[in-house]
């Protein structure tokens, strides 16, 4: 595949990273206004670096951007007079919605968002698509290229701004969760760097579980409890200070701030 990232900041590093580590790209071109701080990307086979977007576009079929919203519709009439039939736009931008980007480049180019997250740079990215009429007939591509760097999951536009909160913002929420229980474990009596194996381990074994079963997590959680054992008592202190609770506030908070973010770029 041809692709061109427009705007290789730390989403779109994470992006081209993946896309170089698992070998998905034919060729890939990385534009940035200042290009010294993805130099560690230059001299990778068929990768090139440039400060013109016209080229990428030119020289490329997808056309992902991950760029800052402000300046989003700038460059969509920078490249529009160079957008052919051939183009897929993949748009990585938050809260910039199709029918905005539709007024720039017309309906009849194919536009798919997505909602990715760092994790993608380890190919473990848990992204959302969702798509215009005419990109609907091309989404599979945009689930051929995420899938490659993680899962994918096509849902309306309108849940685009939940999956933000889910998917991206919940990449911070998880490390929290992380560095809480590397926290607990070096007051147990481990060492640093052995409390963060302890919890990053354990946390990756438990998502693991559910992916591979597709169980409900209660049903997980009932194979660890026991009557009267040690389990159930930390899990039940944890609820009566407010664990779940706090996690749910704390991500119906975010999702209101990205509304709120969305009202003032309308």
């Amino acid at each position: 595949m041809k692709i061109a990232i427009i705007g290789t900041g730390n989403l779109g590093k994470s992006i081209a990273k993946g896309l170089i580590t698992n070998n998905a790209i034919t060729t890939l071109y990385l534009t940035k206004r200042h290009l010294e701080s993805i130099s560690d990307l230059d001299g990778y086979k068929n990768v090139s670096l440039t400060t013109d977007n016209t080229e990428a576009v030119q020289k490329s079929d997808i056309l992902i951007f991950a760029i800052q919203p402000a300046h989003f519709e700038v460059i969509l009439n920078e490249i529009k007079p160079h957008l052919t039939e051939k183009h897929v736009l993949i748009s990585a931008v938050t809260g910039f919605g199709i029918s905005k980007i539709e007024a720039v480049v017309g309906t009849d180019t194919s536009i798919i968002r997505a909602m990715p997250n760092t994790a993608i740079a380890v190919g473990k990215s848990m992204t959302c698509l969702c798509s215009n009429q005419q990109g609907a007939k091309r989404i599979k591509i945009a689930e051929a290229i995420f899938n490659r760097l993680g899962h994918s999951l096509a849902i309306p536009e309108s849940q685009m701004q939940a999956a933000t909160v889910v998917c991206a913002s919940g990449i911070a929420f998880w490390m929290r969760l992380i560095r809480a229980t590397t926290q607990a474990a070096i007051q147990l009596g481990f060492d640093a760097k052995e409390a963060q194996e302890l919890a990053m381990f354990t946390s990756e074994g438990a998502a693991s579980l559910l992916i591979a079963n597709g169980k409900h997590p209660e049903e997980e959680i009932d194979r660890v409890t026991t009557p009267k054992g040690c389990t159930i008592e930390g899990l039940n202190e944890m609820e009566h200070k407010g664990l779940s609770s706090s996690l749910i506030q704390g991500m119906i908070a975010s999702y209101h701030k990205i509304s709120t973010i969305k009202k003032e770029q309308m």
